[in-house]
């Protein structure tokens, strides 16, 4: 059951603030009776209710009175301290977090193989979008199949919104894709790559024959996988995320020479498909 003290008021404040609504105007030994808080702490919670602006006194009056404001004034209040104190700990924390990243950003990465796979569509979305995150250099995005990553819907957003975020960070990224692959994906893929990444750059497709499977190569330290569903080519059952050093140089000498070969294809053509 909600209570006053979920937005920040203690036991005493909050058995004082609703007395008050029952009593109307009274003195602070009257509240105390009608509270029972004790006298000797009755002035204190009458002091932080002031503070938190839900009640007034009446000082001219002797002894002095007190009333709460309207419900739903104090409850205004109450919620508009509550945000402001989450604001202030969201910066803070924020503060925290861009002290962090500075120190542990210092530290080099160990270069040691490691490998993990991710099983059904949210594991592998969610592991391929933190791996998308991570590039710093360059995004190699290799797509030789329909997949997920370049349909309509959540999948396809987010990986668009995680190339667009790379771009901002200076990454270079090469989409290198198979020519019936550009020739099956609906017209408006097209126009969301064409709006959203036409002006970067550093961002470039281009088309290859006898492309097979789709993978992702990142900082030419870290390759991702992806496993199509054996009963349904065209949706994605597995990723698998293998950063290996001497592999990922291997993959890079294997897409280089395709890379040079292929044909660019601008996004404007894209979208026309």
């Amino acid at each position: 059951m909600a209570s006053l003290r979920d937005l920040g008021l203690s036991e005493y404040e909050a058995r004082s603030y609703r007395s008050l609504l029952r009593t109307g105007p009274t003195t602070a030994k009257e509240l105390s009776r009608a509270s029972d808080v004790p006298m000797g702490r009755i002035y204190d919670v009458l002091n932080s209710l002031e503070q938190h602006s839900l009640v007034r006194s009446q000082a001219a009056s002797r002894p002095k009175k007190y009333v709460a404001v309207e419900p739903d004034t104090a409850l205004d209040r109450l919620l508009e301290s509550k945000r402001r104190e989450l604001r202030e700990k969201a910066e803070q924390y924020e503060g925290v977090v861009d002290e962090l990243t500075e120190e542990l950003e210092t530290a080099e990465p160990v270069q040691s193989q490691f490998w993990t796979a991710a099983v059904g569509a949210e594991e592998w979305i969610e592991l391929l979008v933190e791996r998308l995150a991570a590039a710093d250099d360059s995004l190699v995005v290799v797509a030789g199949s329909v997949s997920p990553q370049f349909d309509l819907g959540t999948v396809g957003d987010r990986v668009v919104a995680e190339l667009e975020e790379a771009l901002d960070r200076g990454v270079d990224v090469s989409v290198l894709m198979a020519p019936e692959l550009v020739e099956s994906l609906p017209q408006s893929v097209g126009e969301r790559y064409t709006e959203r990444l036409a002006d970067h750059p550093t961002f470039s497709v281009r088309t290859a024959p006898e492309l097979s499977g789709t993978f992702e190569l990142i900082d030419d330290v870290e390759v991702c996988i992806e496993v199509p569903n054996p009963l349904d080519p065209g949706e994605a059952f597995a990723m698998i995320d293998l950063k290996d050093p001497e592999f990922a140089a291997d993959v890079r000498e294997m897409f280089d020479p395709r890379w040079e070969a292929a044909e660019p294809l601008s996004l404007s053509a894209l979208a026309e498909e």
